[in-house]
């Protein structure tokens, strides 16, 4: 369909649409529950900038329907891998991790540490985090089941000299190569080799335990020291595998962090209650990114081209996706079992979950540091927000300023500095807002205090200044730069819903490309003003709650106030002491100790409690 057809004639029901731009390329992959719905929503005029500038990039739609919306799901994933749409999700694996592997559709399997994309036919335990240690694990449990581990040209030279290599003289294979296993004897090690990696070790090391046993009492003890040797050997192999839940879980927890433009990924393996391999990617966000359809995105990619195998019966989300029953009926036809993708709410499995959502936070800091410090992205981020707001120059000094408080209380204000794209800390500032009456007042405020008072940054003249906010926010800017006699300055104001960029007396916002290095280091300047708002917002805040406790003790003066937080370091711990430990702190004395020992026993009597799930102070 052109779009200057009428979309009367798509049909209604579940399918899968292609739009492609003048060059006939596709540019976005979606799937809809209803086509019509879902493709005349984007001939309305409340779009989102970033789905707007798709739809103006694009010149046509075409469809596919489907019967059910886990085909859908497969297709639309389908295409993706083969558009590549610039309007889609794309992912980018944040390292290479290694795998454990098991080439199984060789007469003799064998066992080896691998890197890269998986090869149909193989199976692959992980993957880990240090190839050292997998290499370490490996060498343990060649001791126990000593499959081949050699490449098959140090195989075939074997075979054809009649000679095994090295390892076979250490007992760490059973020399398949010259005979000395059959095939069917080494498939059945292979067998057990995968059995204790896929989470049954308890049942594996019970039984070596009992022969053990059985061999010390008819006194073969060569071989009762031989079986202890292999005990240890996989004890060694499981400690280097954390115990996180029971024994019979079977799950992977994939948890997500993301920004408007990116997001990070990370999959923690548990199998037999042990976190037996870890991995995360970060993906650049498509057009229409929700938290619900990133985690679609992300398991589609995770579980795209897994085995039977390798799909857990359980997966743990941190959000719930967008199609959650048909991802569970698709993942379940491929284990040939019933599986479930959920939400933990409570328990070991949630505290689990904050685990990976930290690791998740952690990478994307991580990534958006290592983009931010790389010389040829800077420059090219610099030079993409001069020609998208024509500025004369690249804006090499940019300064930021954010206002933070609660319901207009504490306001306070942060000014941040970037040159060359790199923060310049000594020249950040922290305002403390005089008289505030509402964001456009304290930005003006900020502006006035930024370029009259503050003599000693008046030299350093910024390119580009940036307003966390809207129009208004930049036209009080632009107007307080004005009256400080430097109205020629480039002013923009950055707002976060959308992401727009509105420079003053403007009718409509400036639009960036959601993956532009120009948007991403406006987008790191403002979130770096934020930042350093709430800190000072937060210190203020919490100054506030100790002096407005203390202050209403009786009789308690600001020097002896100051005492108790110096002797204790802060008011929980005034709270926490007894009446003599209170009266040893200088000018309290037995009767003072008593009279604030009561109050603040009173106070906490006034209980309060967070509920977990909502954030909300509950009080009794």
């Amino acid at each position: 369909m052109q779009l200057t057809d009428k979309p009367k004639d798509i049909p209604i029901g579940p399918g899968v649409y292609r739009w492609r731009d003048a060059a006939e390329r596709v540019i976005y992959v979606g799937k809809a529950k209803n086509l019509r719905s879902r493709l005349n929503s984007y001939f309305g005029n409340d779009l989102h900038p970033r789905t707007q500038s798709m739809v103006n990039t694009a010149v046509a739609v075409d469809w596919v329907m489907v019967r059910t919306e886990t085909e859908a799901l497969q297709l639309e994933y389908a295409w993706i891998k083969e558009f590549d749409p610039n309007f889609n999700v794309r992912y980018r694996d944040d390292k290479s991790y290694p795998y454990l592997a098991l080439s199984t559709t060789e007469e003799f399997p064998r066992a080896y540490v691998y890197r890269g994309d998986k090869r149909k036919g193989n199976t692959y335990f992980g993957p880990y985090v240090q190839a050292w240690a997998i290499r370490d694990s490996l060498d343990h449990l060649l001791r126990v089941f000593p499959v081949r581990s050699c490449t098959s040209g140090v195989f075939r030279n074997a075979k054809a000299a009649g000679r095994p290599c090295l390892l076979a003289h250490i007992d760490r294979c059973s020399a398949p190569c010259v005979g000395k296993i059959s095939a069917p004897d080494h498939r059945a090690l292979v067998k057990e080799f995968m059995s204790f990696m896929s989470g049954n070790s308890k049942d594996i090391m019970a039984d070596i335990a009992n022969r053990m046993k059985s061999a010390s009492e008819t006194q073969d003890y060569e071989q009762a020291s031989v079986l202890r040797d292999d005990l240890a050997a996989l004890e060694r192999v499981l400690e280097k595998s954390v115990v996180v839940l029971p024994d019979d879980t079977y799950a992977d927890v994939v948890g997500l962090v993301h920004d408007d433009l990116q997001s990070a990924v990370q999959v923690f393996s548990v199998r037999g209650g042990r976190i037996v391999g870890q991995r995360g990617f970060i993906m650049e966000n498509s057009v229409e990114a929700t938290s619900e359809s990133l985690m679609t995105d992300a398991l589609m990619h995770i579980y795209a081209t897994a085995t039977k195998e390798e799909i857990p019966v359980e997966v743990l989300v941190s959000h719930e996706p967008e199609s959650a029953t048909s991802l569970a009926d698709l993942l379940g036809v491929i284990r040939e079992a019933q599986i479930s993708v959920r939400v933990p709410a409570r328990g070991d499995k949630r505290i689990l979950m904050e685990t990976v959502l930290a690791n998740a936070g952690g990478a994307l800091g991580i990534h958006k540091t290592k983009r931010s410090a790389d010389l040829v992205t800077r420059s090219k981020a610099l030079a993409e927000i001069q020609v998208a707001l024509g500025l004369p120059d690249a804006p090499l000094r940019i300064e930021c300023i954010d206002v933070s408080h609660i319901s207009g209380t504490n306001v306070v204000a942060s000014l941040v500095v970037f040159e060359d794209g790199i923060p310049r800390k000594k020249d950040y500032r922290q305002f403390i807002i005089n008289d505030p009456r509402d964001d456009t007042a304290s930005i003006a405020q900020v502006v006035t205090r930024r370029f009259k008072e503050h003599e000693e940054l008046r030299p350093y003249r910024p390119n580009l200044l940036v307003i966390d906010g809207g129009l208004p926010q930049v036209n009080a800017a632009a107007k307080a730069l004005e009256l400080s006699g430097v109205g020629n300055m480039h002013v923009i104001g950055l707002a976060k819903r959308m992401e727009e960029i509105w420079r003053p007396g403007d009718a409509y916002p400036v639009i960036l490309p959601r993956n532009s290095e120009a948007l991403f280091m406006l987008q790191r300047v403002r979130d770096e003003a934020h930042r350093f708002a709430i800190s000072l917002h937060r210190n203020r805040r919490s100054k506030g709650m100790v002096d407005s406790v203390l202050d209403d003790i009786p009789g308690l003066g600001p020097v002896k106030k100051k005492a108790l937080l110096a002797h204790f370091g802060s008011l929980k711990k005034v709270a926490q002491a007894n009446v003599a430990e209170l009266a040893t702190v200088a000018g309290i004395g037995p009767i003072q100790a008593e009279q604030i020992w009561q109050f603040l026993s009173e106070s906490n009597s006034e209980e309060t409690s967070i509920n977990t799930a909502t954030g909300e102070i509950i009080e009794s």
